[in-house]
């Protein structure tokens, strides 16, 4: 465990358009205060974020269900997130882009692992990448480092588990298992880890884990104790039309709102209503 970092406070509000974040400067926002980020899946969500002030965007392999349609985040392959990955790099000016290695893109070996993160630095250009694992993850983790790709961890409830861990549930209930949670927090923050995503636990134990970790643990469902929040973008603005689970506050309701603007225009083409005079050449 390494001593919290003593450095400028995380207030994005008054950084330099072009003041761009790095691993550096997010591992320094620990001990100063909560800050919020959010997922982005393109160049205008990734505007969005951006405009916002946070100092992260996560391309999260969730699209494989807010945009691709697929049931969990299983079947995203290296492609697509390098596609949208690389929107999402061109859409962002400030905030730091960190991609999601989907599921089976790190597993095998290092060598897989830095090949495959590596093409989301060179390739795309994201800065840094984001792996699901605790200790048993620990050495792939630490050979990304050494090799020059930033990683951000990922701990709890892990989406491409969700096979072995028999749904989305929540860990960290039992003793046992929050002891299990803060060694794995040790053993990345050990193998050099700049942050780590808190998902689906109780907030006890993610205050606890982030009080000895010395980088920003990042919550999503692990409570208020945590050094930042993110939420997927689709699910904080109300895109998606089914229910968010219990964590998420919905701030927006924008997919009843592109329903309603899409029954207007209809209804203006049937009647003839548009296109008008002033949108005619």
């Amino acid at each position: 465990m390494r001593p919290a970092a003593t450095q400028p406070s995380g207030d994005t509000s008054m950084k330099p358009a072009s003041d761009k974040w790095t691993a550096q400067r997010i591992r320094a926002l620990k001990g100063h205060g909560p800050f919020a980020c959010a997922t982005a899946v393109d160049a205008v969500t990734a505007r969005w974020v951006d405009d916002a002030g946070f100092p992260l965007t996560l391309v999260g392999d969730s699209l494989g269900m807010t945009v691709l349609g697929f049931d969990t985040t299983l079947p995203v392959t290296m492609e697509q997130m390098l596609h949208h990955v690389a929107a999402v790099v061109r859409g962002s000016k400030r905030a730091m882009v960190v991609a999601d290695m989907p599921f089976l893109s790190y597993h095998a070996t290092p060598a897989e692992a830095v090949a495959n993160a590596g093409r989301f630095l060179k390739e795309a250009g994201a800065d840094a990448v984001k792996v699901e694992g605790g200790a048993f993850r620990a050495a792939t983790v630490k050979t990304l480092v050494e090799n020059g790709i930033p990683v951000m961890g990922h701990i709890g409830l892990l989406p491409q588990n969700v096979r072995t861990m028999g749904g989305y549930r929540v860990q960290g209930r039992r003793p046992a298992e929050a002891a299990r949670l803060a060694a794995d927090a040790d053993a990345l923050e050990e193998a050099g880890i700049f942050a780590l995503v808190l998902e689906g636990m109780p907030p006890a134990v993610a205050g606890r884990i982030s009080r000895r970790c010395g980088v920003p643990t990042i919550g999503i469902g692990a409570g208020p104790r945590c050094d930042g929040q993110i939420l997927v973008i689709h699910d904080l603005l109300g895109l998606t039309e089914t229910p968010p689970p219990k964590f998420v506050r919905r701030y927006a309701s924008l997919g009843a709102s592109a329903r309603r603007a899409l029954a207007a225009y209809g209804r203006d083409v049937r009647a003839g209503r548009f296109p008008s005079p002033e949108h005619c050449y």
